[in-house]
């Protein structure tokens, strides 16, 4: 199947002839389906806490001095965001999303740099064109370096607001280290904007950045393959390679060496009279996490000394990390399942969001566990459960990723290699099949010991298309 000059490609990329050989299976089998039992609910699977518990669990966690980072995966650039503005400017195609945004444009943040650029008397589609061509280049930047709010002293990008979260409960021994996952032809901007404006907030908060990069690794892409599954190439003969999809920087993920590791879009920010909630559920959410690892870590070491009480182990397991057992468990299965990276992650009440939804799903080990879970992963026959969940998926998450003698788990062994995504694309017009990897909060964390906890809509404020600027949460 593969020529010589194949063969070299494949392994510039990181990857060997039989990994590229089981992405192309996948292609012709597909992905199964999950095997989703319920929705997870408020009464099942989905914690809710008074505020005495909430305070408890923040008071744990600024207690806990352990070692933090911020992981914020930021790569690619904001095409989808501004999507409806390319097909005015190229097509004149002009819909209420436009008609939005020229009746507003004094209200967007990024509208004092704007105005510097536009000739007198620009009409609709110059000043739209100046948005994201030639001027502010916004259709070819990343959604980080796009200026999102206003303040007195000057505007913020969405990568600054990263900044001052991170400041406010990611900060460990008077430092805020923070991770942003880029592309590499965005790097240099990112660093830049950074080098600019970190010293100033240094200043303000007493503390000191530690900002780290790292792209997709080459090693995680998935060969593109034509309708009927054979090979793409390109028109000089090459293989084309994709990246795929977030769930590939599980690797980036696997590199940051800490206690806790918080995991936030780049996108879902919002200003600083607002942020209170969102500092609040971030601790509430670790403090969980910290008082669940003990309890485990604890139960680890008795049954490795034998001396654990099984059947309160049992309970912890099913009541504690919301692993459903089978009706025969023994101390190995136990032990399997406490031994594993532990994630909780916030859940939103469903008001309309777009997003992946809180399920129990069947293991091939007989236990059930909790998953997020998008539309694309649920058989048809299924959906109905879908439509039923109360509660979405914000991509708000803390992670624990230290084994019980602190050393560090290898979280490429708990993903689920036979959940992905398979799209219909184009290059050069002409028409391929892509592969996804799992996605990061999806199949790639499958293998996790998950819990879900409910949190306030208000820490959630998502930025998918420019219109969404003009949101309360971001003005």
């Amino acid at each position: 199947m593969f020529t010589e000059k194949d063969l070299q490609q494949i392994a510039d990329h990181g990857l060997t002839p039989e990994a590229v050989e089981r992405q192309i299976a996948a292609f012709r089998s597909g992905f199964p389906f999950l095997k989703v039992v319920r929705a997870a609910s408020p009464a099942d699977g989905i914690l809710t806490l008074d505020d005495d518990a909430a305070d408890r669990a923040v008071a744990r966690y600024d207690a806990s001095g352990r070692s933090v980072v911020k992981f914020v995966p930021a790569s690619g650039a904001a095409t989808r965001m501004f999507k409806e503005l390319f097909e005015f400017v190229n097509e004149g195609k002009r819909g209420k999303g436009i008609d939005t945004l020229v009746e507003n444009i004094r209200r967007f943040a990024f509208w004092p740099e704007l105005e510097a650029l536009l000739p007198a008397g620009a009409d609709d589609r110059t000043l739209v064109s100046a948005i994201v061509k030639e001027g502010l280049g916004y259709g070819s930047k990343p959604k980080g370096l796009v200026t999102f709010h206003a303040y007195p002293e000057g505007a913020r990008k969405a990568v600054e607001e990263h900044l001052v979260e991170g400041a406010q409960y990611a900060a460990h021994e008077g430092t805020a280290r923070i991770h942003f996952t880029v592309s590499p032809e965005h790097r240099a901007g990112f660093e830049a904007l950074l080098a600019e404006k970190i010293p100033a907030y240094e200043r303000r908060f007493g503390i000191r950045y530690d900002i780290t990069f790292s792209v997709q690794k080459p090693s995680t892409d998935t060969i593109a393959v034509n309708p009927d599954n054979t090979p793409f190439r390109c028109d000089d003969g090459s293989l084309l390679f994709r990246p795929a999809g977030h769930g590939a920087l599980i690797e980036n993920l696997d590199e940051i060496d800490a206690d806790l590791i918080f995991i936030k879009n780049i996108d879902n920010v919002t200003t600083d009279a607002r942020r209170g909630d969102t500092v609040r559920c971030k601790k509430v959410l670790a403090g969980l996490l910290l008082d669940l690892q003990e309890r485990a870590f604890g139960y680890l070491k008795a049954l490795d000394a034998g001396s654990a009480d099984l059947a309160a182990v049992a309970a912890f397991v099913e009541r504690e990390l919301c692993v459903k057992l089978p009706a025969s468990c023994d101390a190995a299965l136990l032990r399997s399942v406490l031994d594993r990276p532990i994630r909780l992650c916030g859940m939103v009440r469903n008001e309309g969001e777009p997003g992946g939804g809180p399920f129990w799903v069947a293991n091939p080990d007989g236990t059930e566990s909790l998953q997020i879970a998008e539309s694309s992963q649920i058989a048809p026959a299924d959906m109905p459960l879908m439509r039923g969940a109360t509660h979405f998926n914000p991509v708000d998450l803390v992670c624990g990723v230290r084994r019980w003698d602190g050393s560090k788990f290898d979280l490429r062994r708990f993903t689920d290699p036979a959940t992905g995504f398979i799209s219909s694309k184009s290059s050069g017009g002409r028409e391929l099949r892509a592969q996804e990897l799992p996605g990061l909060w999806n199949g790639a964390m499958a293998r996790w010991n998950t819990v879900f906890v409910d949190v306030p809509v208000s820490t959630f404020s998502p930025v998918k298309v420019v219109q969404d600027l003009l949101r309360p949460q971001h003005q």
